[in-house]
């Protein structure tokens, strides 16, 4: 399925490939953090309604008490799928579940970003944070030459300001947080002769590990026109990281742009500098076509020109072995998510799974338990693979196997699921439904200690929302969500609307 923006009278429904967006009318190029009540508040912290209604603070305040997205004054917790917004009522999360949350708007749509490891250390815990990502625009048809590659620095990312915070809880945060801070967002751009489908980076292992700079970054961004581009934007954090730094004219063209593909895709994945140090890229089109390209010792870029061929409709997502250096698994339209061995000499898949009577539309290989594999699907569900069970054989696709959990909470195509990067049972999902959610597969409740525990209110006979289910974050027309690797706990999601950083008491 497509990641770009649905038409304002159908935001939340998800595009098939082929469809263009609809940005609506943008008079200003740009990134800023938003500020809905930049007359009431001082600080982007504050910054809490997912939208304006014009009612007195004292009623919106009384809200903010209940559960997290409650439905105005009800104090009801909204599920999607299953809640109804009545006319006048609105989304507004609870503070209280957040310990950061900071949105953030650009001129045009970017439907796909990738975060970027910087020089600032692992496991990093204190506030204010920082964060590198990149990200690809969507602009409208009638204006192709205004998309851009955006290099952005997210920095004073503040904890939430908590009001009813203790003394004491406030003096032993003091040192770590450094005051509540204003967010700054600083970018460079780099012109993109097309509307950008995804964008990913790789970071070469052959690098220098000079703390004093960033590590050398390329990007591969999938774009509409049918080519992929490869850029160096090292030079772009660089300037980003140290005032100063020049960016030449050169640095902004691309190291190389790829042609082999006769149709535009989305599919898109670096395989893991460990195992290939220089970097190798798999692209796969909507043609169902996928071909593998390596970056030489050089810096020269050799693509295989033997596509890898068995779906039969578009490849919608691509993921190397976390372990194993020759082998990817692809995910279709046709419903069916295959394993490839990129040494066969035939080009034919090595194990072939049916896994959705709907499109595939995502999928992530876990980086910590190598055989667990996580989908997303057209019809809202997601699921975990054991890899283990799956079995080469021959005659097309396999029934489908039996998952290791599957669950049917969201009731629109799932559009984005990645593991966490440490923790094996914890999963985040974005959906069409406007909403990213985590989850942790390590809950495991009986049926007396459920209904105690969950507490939901949805009424009798309703259907159960999983225990599983840790958080739900409210953003429009939700495309893609990312951990970021070295600050545990904290995400980054984009859809129609912008972006959000966001981190939660629950992870």
């Amino acid at each position: 399925m497509s990641k770009r923006p649905a038409d304002d009278d159908d935001a939340a429904a998800a595009l098939k490939a082929g469809q263009r967006p609809n940005a609506g009318a943008h008079d200003q190029n740009g990134l800023e953090f938003e500020d809905e009540f930049e007359d009431e508040y001082e600080s982007e912290d504050e910054i809490i309604e997912a939208g304006v209604d014009g009612r007195p603070d004292a009623e919106r305040e009384a809200e903010q008490n209940g559960d997290a997205m409650d439905v105005d004054s009800n104090n009801q917790t909204f599920i999607p799928g299953r809640s109804v917004l009545q006319p006048g009522q609105t989304l507004t999360p609870d503070p209280s579940t957040y310990e950061m949350l900071h949105p953030l708007s650009a001129t045009w749509p970017c439907l796909s970003f990738d975060i970027v490891r910087d020089n600032l250390g692992d496991d990093r815990k204190s506030y204010p944070r920082t964060l590198y990502a990149v990200a690809g625009t969507q602009a409208e048809s009638s204006r192709a030459k205004d998309n851009e590659l955006y290099v952005l620095r997210l920095s004073s990312l503040s904890k939430m300001d908590r009001g009813d915070q203790t003394d004491s809880e406030s003096d032993d945060e003091s040192d770590d947080e450094g005051g509540s801070t204003e967010p700054v967002l600083e970018s460079r751009s780099i012109p993109l002769p097309s509307t950008s489908n995804r964008i990913r980076m790789f970071q070469p292992a052959t690098s220098q590990a000079d703390p004093s700079q960033m590590p050398q970054t390329l990007t591969a961004t999938w774009l509409e026109n049918g080519q992929v581009m490869v850029h160096d934007v090292t030079p772009h954090l660089q300037s980003l990281s140290t005032p100063g730094s020049v960016i030449t004219p050169a640095a902004s063209k691309p190291l190389s742009t790829l042609r082999m593909h006769k149709d535009e895709g989305y599919a898109l994945d670096w395989a893991s500098p460990s195992l290939h140090p220089f970097g190798r890229l798999l692209t796969g089109d909507n043609n169902g076509q996928i071909y593998s390209t390596q970056r030489t010792e050089g810096g020269g870029w050799a693509t295989d020109n033997r596509p890898f061929v068995g779906h039969t409709n578009a490849i919608e997502e691509l993921q190397w072995s976390p372990n194993e250096k020759n082998v990817f698994a692809s995910a279709s339209s046709d419903g069916t998510v295959k394993v490839w061995d990129v040494r066969s000499k035939s080009r034919k898949p090595a194990v072939d799974m049916r896994v959705s009577a709907t499109d595939v539309n995502v999928m992530s290989w876990s980086r910590q338990t190598f055989h667990l594999l996580a989908t997303g699907a057209d019809d809202g569900e997601w699921a975990v693979w054991d890899l283990r069970q799956w079995k080469p054989q021959e005659g097309g696709a396999a029934g489908k196997p039996s998952p290791v959990a599957d669950f049917k909470f969201h009731k629109k195509p799932i559009t984005s699921i990645e593991w966490h990067p440490t923790d094996d049972s914890v999963v985040g999902v974005g959906s069409a439904d406007n909403t990213a959610t985590l989850w942790d597969l390590a809950v495991e409740l009986d049926d007396e200690e459920y209904g105690k525990e969950t507490g939901l209110g949805l009424g009798e006979g309703a259907e159960k929302v999983p225990p599983q289910l840790l958080f739900i974050h409210h953003i429009e027309d939700c495309k893609e969500f990312h951990w970021h690797p070295q600050m545990p706990g904290t995400a980054m999601v984009t859809g129609g609307g912008g972006f959000s950083v966001f981190k939660t008491i629950s992870v």
